[in-house]
């Protein structure tokens, strides 16, 4: 049975004493009922995972003693979403859980010209980050930007290398995202428009960056479907 999976931002360098925070002390004493001498996983969301065992079972004030600790490298796959915020928040954190879930490095909240008024929480975003890398006992939490707007991100140098895709619904020529997929290069970030799509203007100026304009299937899907799809594409 796999060890239960806390998030501890700040994991020291070596195996030693360490006290957790108290809400993470909360949920592993009160809400799990773990006693002293049991164990648990710990990661900082950097790639580092330490294994440890607990020693003062103080609901507020859970002391764990690391007994050993490893190091992932960043996995070689590299996928940057980047997708419209949208009217219904309940529906873009759904997205943010469910593409944590899967693999994706970096989630950039584009903002174009249809997108609805942005009214995005960040704490409650990394909150819900944090909380599917842990579901999904990952050890790499993706990077969460701020709101991004459209023409901004598509000339950041962030994105220069690899391969940059953009999803939308005008008619044009278009390559399938299901067809390409296996042949790009691991580092790729991709656009996502809003519920009512990218403008034409939009379109023509990331095309005119070197965007490549694709097609994720032959129904219009909500923004949030549509993402997860580009998005398990990308990550196979």
């Amino acid at each position: 049975m796999a060890l239960p999976f806390f998030f501890h931002p700040d994991l020291p360098q070596k195996e030693e004493a360490i006290i957790l925070g108290e809400e993470t002390s909360k949920h592993v004493i009160s809400v799990l009922r773990m006693q002293s001498g049991e164990s648990l996983m710990l990661t900082d969301g950097l790639g580092r995972l330490a294994e440890a065992v607990i020693f003062g079972d103080h609901r507020k004030r859970c002391e764990v003693r690391i007994v050993r600790l490893d190091k992932s490298e960043r996995p070689l796959r590299q996928v940057t979403l980047a997708v419209s915020p949208l009217r219904n928040p309940g529906r873009f954190e759904w997205l943010l859980e469910k593409a944590t879930e899967i693999g994706i490095s970096r989630i950039v909240p584009l903002v174009s010209a249809r997108t609805s008024k942005v009214n995005l929480r960040m704490d409650r975003c990394i909150s819900i980050l944090t909380s599917a890398m842990l579901q999904s006992q990952q050890s790499w939490l993706p990077i969460m930007d701020e709101p991004f707007p459209f023409q901004s991100f598509i000339k950041d140098s962030s994105i220069k290398e690899g391969a940059k895709l953009i999803a939308h619904c005008e008619v044009g020529e278009k390559r399938s995202l299901a067809y390409i997929a296996h042949d790009l290069p691991e580092n790729r970030t991709i656009l996502i428009g809003p519920e009512g799509d990218f403008t034409p203007d939009e379109i023509d100026f990331a095309i005119q960056a070197g965007f490549i304009p694709v097609d994720i299937g032959p129904r219009r899907l909500r923004t949030e479907t549509a993402a997860l799809v580009a998005s398990v594409h990308l990550m196979e």
